[in-house]
Parts: structure tokens; sequence; C-alpha cells
């Protein structure tokens, strides 16, 4: 995806495949029936996990680090920096991770072995998925492990900042309570990298889509409307951090009706 003089490079990490039931809920109880994200002949949706690669410069930044070696029911990763290197980046060259959270298929290479996956880098967070995750009665072990080596290597976000020259940090908690959109914009352009505010395309064209990871599922609602609204009035392009092959897309507002298309 070009933004101006920029590109955001999709970097897949591996692929979840998801029974609906557990990544949406309906209020009325109706039947998923997005003919943009379906489900498959099991009634599974896919849900790919991985990273963006963004070269700024001089800075080369990856927004999440998905989720490292990992096989469970329906789950793989493990392929991030293979195709990291496909696309002409070494571990080595990385200078930035970005966190859009905490959440274990977005920081998964953050280590390797206990040493940093990406040795020359600086990541950042917002504070508030630091303290839930790390510290406390919320902290979660299997994060907290992966992440302590590269404790001294973390800068904390407490604010909408801009982090490099058209890369701006946006908090926007719900997901979980630092969850972060980064909004990469150049020469009048813009695309938003909106991590888990939303998982699937149905939650965007029919607001009464609930889905089922959130920390604070009201906050989230409200916030995962709010953003779908400011980029049907944009025109913005946008990538959640789990469309299959983490592509593209944008909104319009039709007869009052919210439309997805994929971006090209």
């Amino acid at each position: 995806m070009k933004v101006g003089n920029l590109e955001i490079v999709p970097i897949v990490d591996g692929t979840s495949h998801e029974p609906i039931e557990n990544a949406v809920s309906h209020p009325d109880g109706n039947i998923w029936d997005c003919a943009d994200h379906p489900t498959d002949e099991n009634g599974r949706i896919r849900l790919d996990i991985g990273s963006f690669l963004i070269q700024i410069k001089d800075r080369t930044v990856l927004v999440d680090a998905g989720g490292g070696v990992f096989a469970g029911d329906g789950t793989r990763t493990g392929a991030m920096l293979d195709n990291l290197r496909r696309a002409g980046v070494d571990p080595m060259d990385v200078t930035d991770v970005c966190f859009t959270h905490m959440h274990w298929d977005h920081v998964g290479w953050s280590t390797t072995d206990g040493d940093s996956t990406f040795p020359n880098a600086t990541f950042r967070v917002h504070e508030n998925d630091w303290a839930y995750f790390m510290t406390g009665p919320t902290a979660v072990p299997k994060v907290r492990d992966l992440l302590m080596p590269i404790e001294s290597r973390v800068e904390l976000i407490d604010a909408e900042a801009e982090l490099l020259p058209g890369l701006v940090a946006r908090p926007a908690p719900g997901h979980t309570p630092g969850t972060t959109i980064y909004v990469i914009h150049d020469q009048g352009e813009r695309a938003l990298l909106l991590g888990d505010i939303v998982h699937t395309v149905g939650e965007l064209t029919e607001p009464e889509w609930i889905g089922m990871w959130d920390v604070d599922p009201v906050a989230a609602g409200i916030m995962r409307n709010r953003i779908a609204e400011e980029l049907a009035a944009s025109g913005d392009s946008f990538a959640p951090a789990h469309f299959p092959e983490l592509a593209f897309g944008r909104l319009v507002t039709v007869e009052g009706l919210r439309r997805f298309s994929w971006a090209s």
C-alpha cells in the first residue's frame, strides 16, 4: 500500500482459522453472512497474523511483531522472519517496533530464546498496556516472560504523538487498555493500521456485531464505530491486524449504510 512516497508492506507470520462464534457475536443471534469475509465449510473465519513494514527515511519500522513460532488448534505462525527477509529486511535492520497492543499474536517475535529478535530496535507501546500485561493481577506470564529481556529498550507512549515523520501513534483504548492505532501519512495521503480495533469486515459494515476478545467490550464497541465513521467519511485506506493476507480496505457510506471494498 502506497501512502505518498511511503510504502506499507504486510509481513505475514501465519494464519488462524477460528470458529466464527469465537470471533464475533450478535445480540439478535444473526448468522454470519459477510460476503467480503466469509467462513469456510466448517464455520471458521480466516484471521491472518503478522506485521506491517514501513521504511521512513533511514528508519525501518515494524508495526506489531507477529506471534512467533506457534502451532495450535487451527493456528500456525512462525513465517515472519523469512517473509521479512524476502522483503529485503534483516532483523538487524529494524530500528523501531511499534505495538498496537500486547496480545501474544502481536508481540511474539520480540525475543527469540531470551534475546531480542531485533537487537537494534526501540520498542514502543502504550503505558496502559505495559502495566496491564506486565504487572499486577492482570499480568500475562507468557507475554511478561517474552518481553522482560527487552524492557530496557521499551519506550512507553501516553498520548497521541508523531513518533517519526509520517508515523503517528493514536491511543484507542477498548480492545486492551492501551490499544494504539498507527496513522501513516505523506503528501496529503493517509492510511491507518488498526490493530485489533476490528477483526472482521462485518464488524465495520454491521456495527451490531460484537468482538469476542475485547478487554472492555463497551469501550471497544464505541471506539470501533467511531473509527469506522471516520474511515467512511475520509475514504482513507486501512488495515486491521488480521484481515486475510493483512490486506487493506476502504469504507464508504451509501444510503446510510457502510460499504466495504478491498483496496488495490
